[in-house]
């Protein structure tokens, strides 16, 4: 067996996951697997007992007696815990009748995906999304080419991109979905992930995708809802707007880590390969997205985020409601000033008084009297979802 060491590194997620956990005797971390939810939950709770439900130990001895378990562990941490669904309702029991007992809750599936974790935990958990490393935790252009798995940039030896993403595709078509009662083909899983990655950051046409994969439109769509269920694609609705346009009702289809995307495409995890191939456009644009959505759900928790497109093509590549109030954002690989008709016209449908563009360069600069462009931290910081650099690092031995 080959045996990887890292370092356990502050993220910025822990305030949060912190302030959740004062609120709320549950909270369920939620996030793609090996994205760092079993390192943040160690700094997070280092006196809590944690207990691996892909440990077949671990896992036999919450089967057996899981209430005895609950009562000997008042401060207590369950990774996996999608592999156990039949504890949630017992949980809910305990905490009702122990106020002080603590857990949280570690998974790689979404909650929908997950049965009995939502209802029985109604009103009792705090859920939170882990995504990939921000750009506080690690060099923004590193993150861009691999991708936000820590284990491609803090692993000891450094694991290789090219090898490290399609094994890591294989473990989650060929073992964490059938876990979850889904025995799809993996094949045909690996086939619309691909064809999603072609036509990244495209509007969804799930019609071409399911004459190509010979499945019906619904059939396409059930696939979906699975790949977006453990976080490797990301559907990104449209905004409806109550303005005299056609709009765009199709969600946008996004691979959302770029070194999953640029495994997919075949592109070497490389600047110049990237560069010089037709999607690094769309990979920039996709990098953007996944990291301005992170910073913003960390500052506004009920934050939401959409793109607007009208059917004569004026569009927007993302739109947050941000505090309450709308946010354009258009984003562009390269320095120079971009055509930004399309972010004026949706301020002027939407009546937003502020734009702005997030390209490849650092501090952000007024191109119009209403918009500003600049690179991903400087247009973090204007928007006030900057992350904090995180304090310290702890080492640690991690097979």
């Amino acid at each position: 067996m080959f045996y990887f060491s890292h370092m356990l590194h502050a993220r910025v997620a822990q305030k949060r996951l912190l302030a959740l956990a004062r609120q709320f005797p549950a909270v369920v971390v939620v996030g793609p697997r090996q994205i760092g939810k079993s390192s943040l939950a160690q700094l997070a709770f280092p006196g809590y007992t944690h207990l691996d439900l892909e440990n077949p130990l671990d896992l036999a001895r919450v089967q057996a007696e899981p209430l005895l378990l609950l009562e000997e562990n008042p401060r207590l941490v369950l990774d996996e815990a999608q592999r156990l669904p039949e504890v949630f309702p017992i949980l809910r029991s305990h905490l009702d009748r122990k106020p002080r007992a603590r857990v949280v809750l570690l998974g790689s599936a979404a909650p929908g995906l997950v049965r009995n974790i939502s209802e029985s935990l109604a009103g009792r958990a705090g859920f939170f999304e882990l995504g990939g490393l921000s750009y506080a935790e690690q060099d923004l252009r590193m993150l861009w080419e691999k991708g936000g798995f820590p284990r491609v940039h803090w692993s000891r030896p450094r694991a290789s991109p090219s090898n490290w993403y399609p094994a890591y595709v294989q473990a989650c078509l060929e073992r964490d979905i059938p876990q979850l009662g889904f025995f799809t083909s993996s094949l045909r899983f690996r086939n619309l992930l691909t064809m999603v990655a072609h036509a990244q950051g495209s509007v969804s046409h799930l019609s071409e995708f399911a004459g190509s994969l010979g499945l019906s439109y619904h059939s396409v769509s059930h696939l979906l809802d699975v790949l977006e269920g453990v976080f490797l694609i990301r559907r990104l609705p449209p905004y409806y707007a109550n303005v005299r346009k056609r709009l765009v009702k199709s969600p946008k289809l996004y691979i959302r880590d770029t070194g999953l995307l640029h495994s997919l495409l075949g592109i070497t995890h490389t600047r110049r390969a990237l560069l010089a191939h037709p999607k690094a456009g769309a990979s920039f644009e996709t990098f953007c997205i996944e990291q301005l959505i992170m910073h913003a759900r960390l500052t506004d928790p009920s934050m939401e985020a959409f793109f607007y497109r009208t059917h004569v093509g004026h569009e927007v590549d993302l739109l947050l409601r941000l505090r309450g109030r709308l946010v354009p954002i258009e984003i562009k690989l390269g320095l120079g000033v971009p055509d930004v008709r399309g972010l004026e016209t949706c301020m002027q449908d939407l009546g937003i008084n502020k734009g702005y563009v997030v390209n490849a360069g650092t501090e952000p600069v007024q191109i119009r009297r209403n918009v500003v462009m600049g690179g991903l931290a400087g247009t973090c910081r204007a928007l006030g979802i900057a992350p904090g650099m995180p304090a310290g690092r702890a080492s640690a031995r991690r097979s």
